[in-house]
C-alpha cells in the first residue's frame, strides 16, 4: 500500500488551529540553522494578546506575571504597552529596573519571601506587597513601612489543569485578623487577591472568590472600619493546549457579570489581573529533534520516541500530563500511537504515557518535531545542566 499523507484526522490537533501556514512556514525557516531544541518566541502574539485581554477586561489595570516567560524582549514589549509587573523575586526586580521599569509599575506578589527582599523591594521604591500570614505581614511592616498591603484568599483552584491551592492564601477569617493587624502595624489595607488556578477551565471559579471577596469587602469595612480599593483577579487566562477552552472574550463577560453580583454599583476602585500563561503561551513553539523510536517488547502496541527535550528543559508542566501541549511530527504515513519521553537519564522524564500521542509511520531518527503553546513557563523552568545539559535557548522570530 502506498503512504499518504498524514491528513489532520491522524493528529491529535489539527494545524490550523494552532497556527497559520503562513507562520508557521517563517518559523520553521527562521529555526533550520538553530541548534536544538530551542524555543522561538513570536512578539506579535503577544502584543495581540495584551490588545485582547485590555479591550475584553478594559476596567482592568494588566500586571504581566514575569515568571511565565521573563525574556527581556517580552518585558520591553509589554513595558512600552503600558502593562505592569508581577513580581516574585528581587531578581525579577533587578531586571525590570534594568529594563527602565518604573517601581510604582511593580507588585512583590509573591507571599513568600525574606525579610532582606522585603527590604530591598522597599529601597527600590516598590510600594504594594501581597501576604497571607501574620508573619510575613510583621515582616512587611518592618522592613516595608507605610506600604499598601493586600490580602491574599485561600482557593481550591477546581477546573484548573495547573491547580495553585493549598500552598497561598488563607482562610477569610485570617483576612479579618490581618486586616486588624494591618491598620495596627501603620500599613495600608489596599484589597484583596486571589488566584482560581492557572489554565482554569471553569469560569465559575471566578464566580465563588469574587463572592467571597465581595463578602470580605463588606464585612471590613462594618466591623472593621476599613474600606479596601482593589480586587485582584489573578491570572487564570487559558493559552491554546491541546483541550479546548474558551476565548478570553467569553470568560470577560463571565467576569463582569460575577463583579456585578458580588460589588453591586460599589465595584472597587481598582481591577487588577495577572495573566502569565494567557499572554506569552501562544507566542512560542519548541522546535526538538527526535533522539530514538523503540519498542520495549515485540508485540508492545505503543511506539516510544525520545526527544531532546524533556521534562528538565523547559516542559515540567507536563507533571501527571497536566499540560498537554500540540506536537507536530512532519512526515507522512499512517499515524502510529507512541509514548513520548525527554533525553535525561531519570525514569521520571516522561512527557505523555497516559495520553498517547500520534505520528507519522516515516516519522525517522533526526526529524524535527514542533511543539505548540510553549512560550509561557518552559525557558523559565528549565534546569541548570542536569545531565549536562544547558538550559534551552530561546529565540525571538524576526
Amino acid at each position: 500500500m502506498p503512504t499518504r499523507s498524514v491528513s489532520i484526522e491522524d493528529y491529535n490537533f489539527h494545524l490550523e488551529d494552532f497556527i497559520a501556514e503562513e507562520r508557521f512556514n517563517r518559523i520553521k525557516a527562521f529555526a533550520a540553522d538553530k541548534a536544538l531544541p530551542c524555543l522561538v518566541i513570536d512578539l506579535d502574539v503577544i502584543r495581540g494578546k495584551y490588545q485582547e485581554l485590555k479591550k475584553s477586561l478594559p476596567f482592568a489595570t494588566i500586571y504581566y506575571a514575569v515568571k511565565a516567560n521573563p525574556h527581556d524582549e517580552v518585558l520591553a514589549l509589554l513595558r512600552d504597552l503600558g502593562s505592569c509587573f508581577d513580581v516574585a523575586s528581587r531578581y525579577e526586580l533587578d531586571q525590570l529596573l534594568r529594563l527602565g521599569i518604573s517601581p510604582e509599575r511593580i507588585s512583590y506578589g509573591n507571599t513568600i519571601k525574606k525579610a532582606k527582599d522585603v527590604a530591598y523591594f522597599y529601597e527600590k521604591g516598590v510600594r504594594l506587597y501581597a501576604t497571607d500570614s501574620m508573619t510575613d505581614l510583621n515582616m512587611i511592616s518592618d522592613a516595608a513601612p507605610g506600604s499598601r498591603v493586600f490580602f491574599r484568599l485561600l482557593t481550591e483552584g477546581l477546573g484548573a489543569d495547573w491547580p495553585l491551592s493549598k500552598k497561598f492564601g488563607c482562610h477569610p477569617d485570617l483576612v479579618r485578623q490581618l486586616v486588624k493587624a494591618a491598620v495596627r502595624f501603620g500599613l495600608v489595607p489596599y484589597g484583596i487577591s486571589f488566584h482560581p488556578g492557572s489554565q482554569q477551565r471553569d469560569v465559575g471559579q471566578w464566580s465563588s472568590a469574587l463572592t467571597s471577596a465581595g463578602q470580605l469587602f463588606h464585612s471590613i469595612r462594618e466591623e472593621i472600619h476599613v474600606e479596601l480599593k482593589m480586587v485582584n483577579m489573578g491570572g487564570g487566562f487559558p493559552a491554546n493546549y491541546l483541550e479546548p477552552t474558551d476565548s478570553v472574550a467569553e470568560y470577560a463577560e463571565g467576569i463582569k457579570r460575577f463583579l456585578d453580583n458580588s460589588f453591586k454599583d460599589l465595584w472597587p476602585e481598582q481591577i487588577i489581573v495577572e495573566p502569565g500563561r494567557s499572554m506569552a503561551g501562544d507566542s512560542g513553539i519548541i522546535v526538538s529533534e527526535i533522539v530514538n523510536i523503540a519498542k520495549k517488547s515485540v508485540h508492545e502496541r505503543y511506539t516510544w520516541v525520545f526527544l531532546d527535550v524533556g521534562k528538565f528543559s523547559g516542559l515540567i508542566e507536563t507533571l501527571g500530563e497536566a499540560i498537554k501541549y500540540p506536537i507536530y511530527f512532519e512526515g507522512s504515513g499512517q499515524a502510529v500511537e507512541t509514548i513520548i519521553a525527554g533525553p535525561t537519564c531519570d525514569s521520571m522524564d516522561i512527557l505523555y504515557e497516559k495520553c498517547t500521542y500520534k505520528m507519522p509511520r516515516s516519522a525517522k531518527i533526526g526529524d524535527r518535531v514542533y511543539i505548540f503553546t510553549t512560550g509561557a513557563y518552559t525557558q523559565s523552568y528549565s534546569s541548570v545542566c542536569f545531565n549536562g545539559f544547558p538550559p534551552i535557548a530561546a529565540y525571538i522570530l524576526k
